[in-house]
């Protein structure tokens, strides 16, 4: 006769055979299940990877490096989304080395390795409307364009096209648009940023404007930033967010929607004070089902030798003990 422990010990096994493949089907059942019914983005300032940041870069084993400090948290978000403060391009750095003051001090261009260390670090979408990025004219701007396609990152902005871009994260639909205060379009900017706005809300289930506006390292937005924000809310924005004034301006609430003037620096080598050192990042959580917006806010500072840290965490209340 057998022996009774065999047997059992052959069952068993041919028992987790058949079972094996069906419970990973089932743990993928059970992951799908669990989806997070919402969509979380952070929105960060101005980020300029010449002069200082370009030498603590190479001195530091490349562009991850500057990253290190806040790859972390752009990695818990589905999106992040800054402004891209100049070109990419092959051309060498002018700016590096220079006095500040001069002219080529603040003619930038970023090496074309930036754009993969941006897909890398999951910031897949950056804004290209602002007074740096034709640094290098049209030739860079298509240049810039050609590296962030190659990479896998979008953008919107650009003063030729697109001013916006449209995408879909975990069923909803977000539309980014551009308002550029420096464009050569000058008075028709605001026209056309409202018509953007028109024309996309049809399809957008929420409509974010991304401004490059207001005067730098001034601590209070300007009338008309204020009169404009406003303009793009009663057009059917849901929320604007500011850069270029390098230091972190104040927030509004605007018929229920929220107004950030301006997030200040995100990746920078200003240090000149405490002001441009701090910068802001805005992270949003969208519930899936009612498309409403929760705000959480995180404070970064830029540290001498180019990388940022975050000071404080980013908590939703329900997250919070």
């Amino acid at each position: 006769m057998p022996n009774k422990k065999i047997i059992v010990v052959m069952a068993m096994a041919g028992f987790l055979l058949f079972c094996a493949p069906h419970a990973e089907s089932l743990r993928g059942t059970l992951d799908k299940k669990l989806e997070k019914n919402y969509v979380r983005i952070m929105f960060a300032g101005d980020l300029m990877f010449d002069r200082g940041i370009r030498y603590y870069a190479e001195k530091n084993g490349g562009n991850d490096y500057i990253f290190e400090k806040v790859s972390d948290l752009l990695k818990q978000n589905d999106l992040n989304v800054v402004n891209l403060e100049g070109p990419i391009t092959n051309n060498k750095s002018v700016s590096s080395g220079t006095a500040p003051g001069s002219e080529n001090n603040y003619k930038f261009t970023f090496d074309k390795g930036i754009a993969k260390t941006l897909f890398d670090q999951n910031i897949k979408i950056v804004n290209l409307g602002n007074n740096h990025i034709e640094n290098f004219g049209y030739a860079g701007l298509n240049q810039t364009k050609k590296y962030l396609d190659e990479a896998g990152v979008d953008y919107f902005g650009a003063p030729d096209y697109p001013r916006s871009i449209s995408t879909e994260i975990n069923g909803i639909k977000i539309t980014f648009v551009n308002y550029n205060e420096f464009s050569a379009l000058q008075e028709n900017e605001a026209p056309e940023t409202i018509n953007e706005i028109q024309k996309t809300k049809g399809f957008s289930d929420l409509i974010i404007i991304y401004c490059h506006w207001g005067v730098e390292y001034a601590p209070e937005p300007t009338e008309e930033q204020k009169q404009l924000a406003r303009e793009f809310i009663d057009s059917g924005a849901d929320l604007v967010i500011g850069s270029h004034p390098h230091v972190i301006q104040t927030t509004e609430t605007y018929k229920n929607k929220r107004i950030y003037y301006s997030l200040g620096n995100f990746i920078f080598d200003q240090y000149f004070d405490e002001g441009v050192r701090k910068g802001l990042g805005v992270v949003v959580k969208i519930d899936k089902t009612t498309r409403g917006m929760g705000f959480a806010e995180k404070n970064f500072y830029l540290q001498t030798g180019g990388q940022t840290i975050v000071l404080s965490p980013a908590l939703f209340p329900e997250e919070q003990k």
